[in-house]
C-alpha cells in the first residue's frame, strides 16, 4: 500500500504525512508542482526526524507518477468529496495506491476520472471536507485493517526509493 499527493499546497500536511508513512512502512510519492519550497522548514518541522525513515518517491508532474513502475502495480484510489461510496464500504487491495488531491482544489477532471475507484468519508451536510493529513489517516487505518498489514511489508525496509528520469529524489 502506498500514499499519493497530488500537488500538495501545505508544507504542514506534507509533512505529516512523510512521518505517517515512515512510521507505518508505507511508500509515498508526490506529484509536483508542490505550492512551497521542497526544503521548507514547516515541512522538515512536521516531517520530524522521520525523514531518514520514510520511503519518498517525488514525480515531475502526473504523467510522469502515472508511468512509475509502482504506481503501475496498483489500484489508485481517490479520497474525494465527489464520490458517495464511503471507505468503510471499499474493499482495498495491498497494492493499493490511496491518492489525496490539492487542499485547495482537489484533483482536476482529469485526475478524478483516472482513478480506478473514488471514496468519500461520509460527513454532516454542508462541511467541505476533513484535513488532508487527518483524511488520509482514518482512510489508510481502514485500508491497513482489512488488508491484514504487518509491519514487515515491502516498504518497510526504511529505504528512500531512488527516483529515475521522471522522479526527484527527496
Amino acid at each position: 500500500m502506498r500514499l499519493a499527493l497530488y500537488q500538495p499546497d501545505i508544507p504542514q500536511n506534507t509533512g505529516t504525512l512523510i512521518r505517517l508513512g515512515a512510521c507505518l512502512g508505507l511508500g509515498l510519492d508526490i506529484v509536483e508542482p508542490t505550492g512551497f519550497p521542497w526544503g521548507d522548514r514547516s515541512l522538515k518541522r512536521a516531517g520530524l526526524d522521520y525523514w531518514e525513515l520514510a520511503s519518498v518517491t517525488r514525480h515531475t508532474d502526473w504523467q510522469a507518477f502515472l508511468e512509475a513502475p509502482t504506481t503501475k502495480a496498483g489500484r489508485i484510489v481517490l479520497l474525494t468529496t465527489k464520490s458517495d461510496l464511503p471507505y468503510t464500504d471499499f474493499r482495498f487491495a495491498p497494492d493499493d495506491i490511496l491518492l489525496l488531491g490539492r487542499e485547495s482544489a482537489g484533483v482536476p477532471p482529469e485526475v478524478h476520472a483516472a482513478a480506478d475507484a473514488r471514496i468519500t468519508i461520509p460527513m454532516r451536510p454542508g462541511l467541505r471536507s476533513i484535513n488532508v493529513a487527518i483524511a488520509a489517516a482514518m482512510v489508510t487505518g481502514e485500508a491497513l485493517r482489512q488488508t491484514g498489514w504487518q509491519t514487515d511489508g515491502p516498504e518497510s525496509d526504511k529505504s528512500i526509493i531512488k527516483a529515475d528520469t521522471t522522479q526527484r529524489e527527496i
